[in-house]
């Protein structure tokens, strides 16, 4: 089997998805890939567009070897945009796998190993009360896991740290949001504070920082939150201060992750290796695809 066109799709009826779906000489066989990145999806499609000259001709199958080669046909690597593309053409390559196995792509990766994963709702108000209101709300669904947020009262994920800045005199000015941390590491613990006071012991809460905080500033807010017991805290610092994962680390027991905006093994590797971190939270279509997160 030979991989014989390579399509590019950008489309989405109310925001952009930037997928790929490759072809082979076997009108019966195809794959289909993800390879989206909020924000980039047409430089996603222009790299797609970039690479596919490569996979003309090659063996479907060879799934490793065709990675290697995207990842290492120019001299410089990495980026979201690089190895989204290189996601979008891996995910295509496995679907072709498991459509010529006839198996689903997890039974090629060794099979299930759970009958189900746990997952978590976004709970959020302007108010710690409001907010209450709505983890309650997910709680009735089902949910056992919540992440709580307070949002500013404008839907923001800094909550009263975020300051909505605009400039009335510029038309068709969007305003700048800027942070500032004090508010924001007073605000947060009362609000699990509440919210365990209220909704009780059992329930999962988390809560991301989205990397808004300085080390010391997150390793404080870390310690504040260790009475309520966050399942874990998320993005506490921003990919760049992996070091700084080592302050929390000193001064605080609450869980930590981090991964959202991760490209490569070589950004979980120090965190795993010196336990800085307790959840990774990769998405396959932002590291290479199945077979980079494998």
């Amino acid at each position: 089997m030979k991989i014989t066109e390579v399509r590019v799709f950008l489309t989405g009826p109310s925001r952009n998805y930037t997928l790929v779906k490759i072809l082979t000489d076997d009108p019966e066989i195809y794959g289909v890939g993800d390879g989206t990145v909020n924000g980039s999806e047409p430089l996603v499609a222009a790299a797609l567009e970039h690479f596919a000259p490569l996979l003309i001709g090659r063996d479907p199958s060879a799934i490793e070897d065709i990675w290697q080669t995207i990842y290492g046909a120019t001299y410089w690597r990495g980026g979201v945009v690089y190895v989204a593309a290189l996601a979008a053409i891996d995910l295509a390559l496995w679907d072709i796998k498991g459509k010529v196995a006839g198996l689903p792509v997890y039974q090629l990766l060794g099979g299930a190993s759970r009958d189900g994963v746990a997952v978590y709702g976004h709970a959020h108000g302007p108010t710690v009360e409001a907010a209450e209101a709505s983890a309650r709300n997910l709680m009735e669904q089902g949910y056992k896991y919540v992440r709580v947020q307070l949002d500013g009262g404008y839907g923001g994920y800094g909550g009263p740290g975020m300051v909505r800045h605009t400039d009335s005199t510029t038309e068709g000015h969007r305003g700048v949001d800027y942070f500032a941390p004090e508010p924001y590491l007073i605000s947060t613990p009362r609000l699990f504070e509440h919210l365990r006071s209220k909704l009780g012991g059992e329930i999962n809460l988390l809560h991301d920082v989205h990397e808004q905080l300085l080390p010391i500033e997150a390793a404080r807010l870390a310690k504040d939150l260790e009475p309520y017991r966050l399942f874990y805290l998320e993005d506490a610092l921003r990919p760049e201060h992996k070091e700084g994962f080592e302050v929390i680390r000193r001064y605080s027991t609450t869980a930590l992750a981090i991964g959202e905006i991760f490209t490569s093994r070589g950004d979980c590797l120090p965190l795993f290796q010196r336990q800085l971190i307790d959840f990774i939270r990769i998405a396959p279509i932002h590291v290479g695809g199945i077979t980079e997160a494998r």
